[in-house]
């Protein structure tokens, strides 16, 4: 049933992972069903090959962030 919902009315999506600022992995409240943004920005869904990939991402991404907090600590930094 919630699958037939999700082919008439379409997904409802929400964020469930903020892999860097700019990359998010989403998932459907109905169907489960998991998605990621890819390299132009467009929604597809969430695959092995992607998951590896929002992996290395959000690694590199925390890996900055850490090093910018350490050479500035008084910087302010705001997210989105």
């Amino acid at each position: 049933m919630k699958r037939i919902q999700c082919k008439v009315f379409g997904h409802d999506i929400q964020v469930s992972k903020n892999v860097t600022f700019h990359v998010k992995e989403y998932k459907c409240k109905n169907c489960k069903k998991e998605f990621t943004t890819n390299s132009s920005g467009s929604l597809v869904e969430l695959t092995p090959k992607f998951k590896e990939i929002n992996a290395v991402l959000e690694n590199i991404h925390k890996r900055r962030l850490k090093r910018q907090r350490q050479s500035n600590p008084e910087l302010l930094v705001f997210s989105h």
